[in-house]
């Protein structure tokens, strides 16, 4: 495969950035009222903090090492909802920026790249399995999907909006399925036929980076 001349800027970034904090602000309450069939209830409100915390970080920080940005709003999401999807986005934040530390601007490669990061932070951090329902069970269709169609070729809409389509079939295949880890798991059968919140709350931040 010839490598793409497709390349995504800082202000690209600054703007996805804004828009999943839009969604997820528009969202929360869906979100929160998922979370609560499942016995917990917070999940609404940790995303309503992260996109405030978010989106007020995005406006005072200009974006010329976007690595270093995104670590620094890994901490900020961190810091704003110090819960477990929070610590988990923290990570996923962290370790992607990790990769691309010094990048004014990102190439496909370097996208898969980030991509895989974030998806091993988030499962060494949560130890979630896949099939245990939970947001890993939509991310890791995701990033396969991306992947291997930036591998074969397809341009950054494209594979965004292949990835957008993983997740989401991601998110129905666990549907049926029983709960395994964290306070859902206390609901036990309850669960079976209830859609992730987890799950849910990444395709909204993927459809958002996509600009959907």
């Amino acid at each position: 495969m010839e490598e793409s001349a497709e390349r995504v800027s800082g202000q690209a970034v600054a703007q996805a950035v804004r828009r999943v904090c839009d969604a997820l602000e528009a969202e929360h309450e869906y979100i929160l009222n998922l979370d609560q069939q499942m016995g917990d209830g917070d999940l609404g409100i940790t995303v309503s903090k992260i996109a405030a915390a978010d989106r007020a970080f995005a406006a005072q920080n200009s974006i010329e090492d976007i690595g270093k940005f995104l670590a620094a709003l890994g901490m900020e999401t961190n810091k704003a909802a110090p819960s477990t999807m929070g610590t988990l986005l923290a990570t996923a934040l962290l370790r992607a920026g990790k990769e691309v530390r010094g990048a004014s601007e990102l190439n496909p490669d370097q996208l898969c790249a980030m991509l895989r990061a974030a998806e091993q932070g988030m499962q060494e951090r949560g130890k979630a399995q896949l099939g245990d329902k939970t947001v890993m069970d939509a991310l890791h269709p995701a990033v396969e999907t991306f992947t291997a169609e930036v591998r074969n070729g397809k341009c950054l809409a494209e594979a965004g909006r292949g990835m957008v389509s993983a997740a989401e079939a991601g998110r129905d295949r666990v549907t049926p399925l029983q709960s395994k880890v964290g306070r859902a798991s206390w609901v036990g059968e309850r669960t079976i036929g209830l859609v992730d919140p987890g799950c849910a709350a990444l395709v909204i931040i993927l459809r958002a980076i996509l600009g959907e």
